[in-house]
């Protein structure tokens, strides 16, 4: 089971109205069926699995490489799915003109199920986590625009969210999993795949441990010492790689090829703002870097000034490693980036047939749904 990030061309334009009834109808009979099949469980694996999605999409009809596979196929999937939430129960919450109101309709079929305020406030937590780590934590480049949250009655639940970058014209998808989820801060994708590599500021991997504790101790200790280096730096960041010595700095090396494309660097930090931000964090004393970054007002320009910080100052250098990896759906018969696995590979077709063949759908949409699982295959 592979959960995380697929990168796909960015494509412009609507779904087709006759497209999408069909799409709808065929994602609800094949759910209808898995989930009957194999659980409620195994149907969150299989939308948080970057390749069983896309299959998926694949098999409602969908543009196999287009990044609108994604939002229409979970769009199919929600309003398939309407009105067998209590039958199913599967809930699924927002999408890409919706996706601020994710809360709203988290809140709403919990108090539908009658969950407890503390189950429902965990389930909003983990939606408005997700969205802030892939935004803030992991500085790829992607906007986020669209945002899935799918829970089941139980507490489980999957994210799919989606990001564009239109500088070089693509989307990428970040998947999450509540089962196989150990940590909201480090590497929360346990799986990820992408067709383009970028240089992110990656404080979600492991790397970046020092980097995120010295930044939550410059919030609850030093806010004064911070918001003075984050000035000087902000100053002299055009003088700072040729100059030996500068008052305030420890003298380090440091290398014209990391700076050559530094992400922090190339920005100016509203300094203002940045101090009532980093006041108001102060004040809170956020126990853990988890808590800092669910501070009402801290978002990715603040992440990226503790995080310059922290490693000019302090040394503690995070990661520009994209955590995206390249991938051929389930491999390459040259063994790049690795060998097809059977198992995964039958495993995946086998779900999908499985639904096909027992959807209430006509013969010849199960024919012409069948047609494109073997394409591809």
């Amino acid at each position: 089971m592979r959960v995380g990030v697929g990168t796909m061309p960015l494509d412009w334009g609507v779904c087709p109205h006759w497209l999408f009834e069909r799409m709808k109808r065929l994602a609800r009979a094949i759910s209808l069926v898995i989930i009957e099949e194999f659980g409620i469980e195994e149907f969150l694996k299989r939308i948080s699995d970057v390749v069983w999605l896309q299959s998926f999409g694949n098999v409602l009809g969908w543009d196999w490489n287009s990044s609108g596979l994604g939002i229409v196929t979970l769009a199919a999937l929600k309003e398939g799915m309407r009105g067998l939430e209590t039958e199913t129960g599967v809930f699924v919450c927002g999408g890409k003109r919706v996706s601020r109101k994710t809360p709203q309709e988290i809140e709403r079929w919990g108090e539908f199920l009658g969950l407890s305020g503390e189950k429902i406030n965990k389930l909003i937590y983990a939606s408005k986590m997700a969205a802030k780590v892939d935004s803030a934590l992991l500085q790829d480049g992607f906007k986020l625009y669209a945002h899935n949250f799918i829970f089941s009655k139980n507490g489980q639940w999957t994210v799919v969210q989606q990001g564009l970058n239109p500088d070089i014209q693509k989307a990428r998808r970040y998947h999450w999993l509540s089962s196989c989820l150990q940590d909201f801060v480090e590497t929360p994708h346990t799986g990820i795949i992408s067709g383009a590599r970028v240089t992110p500021l990656n404080l979600t991997a492991r790397e970046s441990r020092e980097n995120k504790k010295i930044s939550r101790e410059l919030v609850v200790e030093e806010p004064k010492t911070f918001l003075r280096d984050i000035k000087l730096i902000s100053e002299k960041s055009n003088t700072l790689i040729r100059q030996k010595r500068i008052s305030g700095f420890t003298e380090i090396e440091l290398y014209d090829r990391e700076f050559h494309w530094h992400p922090v660097l190339k920005e100016k930090f509203d300094l203002k703002r940045l101090k009532k931000t980093i006041e108001k964090a102060h004040f809170l004393k956020p126990e853990n870097f988890e808590n800092l970054l669910m501070t009402e007002g801290v978002g990715p320009k603040t992440i990226r000034a503790l995080s310059l910080v922290s490693e000019l100052i302090y040394g503690a250098r995070p990661s520009y490693e994209d955590p995206a990896r390249y991938s051929f759906s389930h491999g390459g018969k040259d063994g790049t980036p690795y060998f097809p696995r059977p198992r995964e590979m039958d495993a995946t077709i086998e779900i999908l047939e499985k639904g096909i063949k027992k959807a209430k759908i006509s013969s010849r949409e199960k024919i012409e749904a069948q047609r494109r699982l073997a394409d591809v295959f």
